[in-house]
C-alpha cells in the first residue's frame, strides 16, 4: 500500500534529513511514526503527499509519487493536519465535508449522502450545520477527520491528531481512530495514543529507521526510547 524504497532527502545540499529510508506498510495496517523533534517524521509525510521530492522511490498502491501522478496519488490519501484551523476553511462542517466529494465529481445528491453516512458513522450528526468558529477544538478535530473520510481515501495520514486536546476530547479522537478501517500512518509524540491505536511502530532517529516492530515491544523498551530522546508512555511506566 505505502512503500519507501531507499529514499534520501535533504533540504540543503550536503545535509541529509532522510538516509536510505526503506519500509512498507500493507493495506489495513495502523502504523505509528515516532521520533524526537527533527527526526524526519514530517518530511516522510510531505514526501508521501508529493509536497517534497527526494531520491529513491515513494509508492502508493504501486504508483510512484511524482508530479505526473499527484492527482491520482492524492485521491488515495487523506491527510489530517495537526492544526484543524488550517484544514477547516469553510463556514460550516457540512460545507467543508461536501467540498472534496463535489470536486471529485460527485453529484450534490451523492455528496450529501456520503456526508450523512460519515457523520452517522462517527455519531457527529449534531455537528453538520455548526459553524467552525463556534465549535470546540475537539469537535473541530473530529470534523477534520470526518472531512477526510467523506473523500473515501484508501489511506489516512495523521500529524499529531491528539495535540492540544483535553482528556475527554482526546479519548473521543482515539476511539474514532481505532474504528477506522483505512490504512493509517500516524506521526505523534503522544506515545500512549500510538499504543492505543497502532499495532506497529516505526521509530525514526536522525533520518534513519532505528526500530520497526510491534508497538508494545518498542514502546516498552525504555533503553531504546531513551537512547532516541523519548520516554516510556505513561501507561508503560505504570506497569513497571
Amino acid at each position: 500500500m505505502i512503500e519507501f524504497q531507499h529514499v534520501n532527502f535533504s533540504y540543503e545540499k550536503g545535509t541529509d534529513v532522510l538516509h536510505d529510508m526503506s519500509f512498507m506498510i500493507e493495506k489495513g495496517e495502523s502504523v505509528g511514526l515516532i521520533g524526537a523533534n527533527g527526526a524526519g517524521k514530517s518530511t516522510i509525510m510531505k514526501l508521501l503527499l508529493g509536497l517534497l521530492q527526494g531520491d529513491g522511490k515513494v509508492l502508493i498502491d504501486g504508483i510512484e509519487v511524482k508530479k505526473e501522478t499527484l492527482k491520482e496519488i492524492r485521491a488515495k490519501l487523506g491527510f489530517v493536519l495537526q492544526n484543524s484551523d488550517n484544514q477547516m476553511f469553510m463556514p460550516t462542517v457540512y460545507e467543508d465535508m461536501i467540498f472534496g466529494p463535489l470536486n471529485y465529481g460527485l453529484s450534490r445528491e451523492e455528496a450529501d449522502k456520503r456526508v450523512d453516512e460519515v457523520l452517522a458513522r462517527l455519531n457527529l450528526e449534531y455537528l453538520k450545520h455548526r459553524h467552525n468558529h463556534k465549535i470546540s477544538g475537539g469537535e473541530k478535530r473530529m470534523g477534520a477527520i470526518a472531512t477526510i473520510l467523506a473523500m473515501e481515501p484508501a489511506a489516512i495520514l495523521m500529524d499529531e491528531p491528539t495535540s492540544a486536546l483535553d482528556p475527554y476530547n482526546r479519548r473521543i479522537v482515539i476511539n474514532t481512530i481505532r474504528e477506522l478501517d483505512q490504512t493509517k500512518l500516524i506521526a505523534s509524540h503522544d506515545l500512549d495514543m500510538i499504543l492505543d491505536t497502532c499495532d506497529r511502530v516505526i521509530l525514526i532517529s536522525g533520518g534513519r529507521i532505528a526500530a520497526d516492530g510491534p508497538s508494545k515491544e518498542i514502546l516498552s523498551n525504555k533503553e531504546l526510547l531513551e537512547s532516541n530522546r523519548m520516554e516510556l508512555p505513561l501507561s508503560m511506566m505504570n506497569q513497571k
